[in-house]
């Protein structure tokens, strides 16, 4: 599920760790999954990150059931995880385990992983923990009197250049422009891609252009068409320009104060000033394109390629946690009921920036989209990890 900023960075923006200077002029760069989630500002200097061993018994108390789910969801994760040099043992352990008896669970963790605190530079063991989630929208897979405004899928025109292949330090760096004659160049920006269209197929019809705005930022959603059905969109590509937070234009322009932000409000503001909602989703160059697949009860796929699970899955800067850990949740729900479990590190983003830092799925549909846009609470993060391997680098 990629990309996706959670609505801490609609309201705020972030800035984006910057690649060479001659990349960022032809055409800007992102990470193999430049996420429009729950982004924050960032550092351009690396994670200074202490894993600071502990003992099981400092990790707070969770209940079977949370035990139970979040295991489960982390064992998803060996379908991925099978060759591994860290965690295709623990998998292969992990198999054996009932995950509906939790005293089994407790024992294969406890004889098999580590724990280890994270902890930012200056050991701050809090963090910044926000959510994300599935929007479902209305639609219809061909243009109608009322769904009139495209889901492009990847454009024929699309240049990709995996720069990792030719510069190791450039890891999960791409660039994306279009050939001009034989010259690469910026592709188009959000606004000219609006106005004059994509050589892309078109995958499906919205009927508004703020539903197609947030799509983006969560990077995978659902259409449901009049019958009922649904078709579900996952991130394919993005146009490699940078994002720019709409609710962060709005306060620049004067239309919403800062702590006014909020999604609803964003919402109200396109409603009561349509003729404008162009300029605000021109003031956001970036634009993500998507491609369908196969609708089904499962969670829409992370960047470990297993789909997430409600509750249990998370997204997190894999330069600190690398993709497939089990991690240890300490954090509240917006109302402040406390959210303590293990869950699994299944997704990723450049939004998704520091040490002690997640984004919590939270599922699909208007009860799980509220609950994301009102994350954005303190927690603490364990990382478990196998006995004898290498902490990450």
């Amino acid at each position: 599920m990629k990309p996706q900023i959670s609505f801490f960075r609609i309201i705020f923006g972030a800035v984006n760790v910057p690649c060479l200077l001659w990349i960022a002029v032809l055409a800007g760069c992102s990470t193999s999954a430049p996420r429009t989630r729950s982004e924050v500002p960032t550092s351009a200097t690396p994670p200074a990150t202490t894993y600071a061993k502990v003992d099981w018994k400092v990790l707070p108390a969770v209940s079977g059931p949370d035990l139970q789910a979040g295991f489960v969801a982390w064992r998803s994760s060996c379908t991925r995880l099978k060759n591994d040099a860290v965690w295709a043992k623990p998998c292969v352990t992990a198999a054996t385990v009932s995950d509906k008896d939790p005293v089994a669970i407790r024992q294969f963790l406890q004889r098999d992983l580590d724990v280890y605190a994270l902890r930012a530079g200056g050991h701050q063991a809090d963090g910044l923990i926000t959510g994300y989630y599935e929007p479902i929208y209305p639609g219809s897979l061909t243009r109608t009197a009322s769904a009139t405004v495209p889901v492009y899928g990847t454009p024929d025109d699309l240049i990709v250049v995996q720069l990792d292949s030719l510069y190791p330090e450039l890891k999960g760096k791409r660039l994306r422009g279009r050939l001009d004659g034989k010259v690469l160049k910026p592709y188009d920006d959000a606004g000219t891609i609006a106005s004059k269209g994509a050589k892309a197929p078109v995958l499906a019809w919205l009927t508004d252009p703020m539903d197609l705005q947030l799509l983006q930022i969560q990077g995978s959603g659902r259409v449901r068409l009049a019958d009922g059905t649904q078709v579900r969109l996952a991130y394919a590509e993005q146009n490699g320009q940078p994002y720019r937070a709409i609710g962060r234009w709005l306060v620049d322009q004067g239309e919403l104060k800062k702590e006014d932000v909020t999604m609803d409000a964003i919402r109200a503001w396109a409603k009561a000033h349509p003729a404008r909602v162009p300029e605000l989703l021109r003031s956001n160059p970036s634009y993500v394109f998507f491609v369908r697949s196969a609708d089904s009860p499962e969670g829409p796929r992370g960047s470990l390629n297993v789909p997430l699970t409600a509750g249990y899955s998370v997204a997190v800067d894999r330069s600190v946690v690398p993709l497939g850990s089990l991690l240890w949740l300490s954090t509240t729900r917006p109302d402040g009921s406390p959210v303590v479990r293990p869950v699994a590190a299944q997704d990723t983003g450049g939004a998704i920036a520091g040490e002690v830092r997640a984004d919590l799925y939270w599922g699909s549909g208007d009860a799980a989209g509220k609950l994301a846009g009102d994350m954005k609470q303190k927690g603490n993060i364990w990382m478990l990890w196998p006995k004898g391997a290498p902490l990450p680098n």
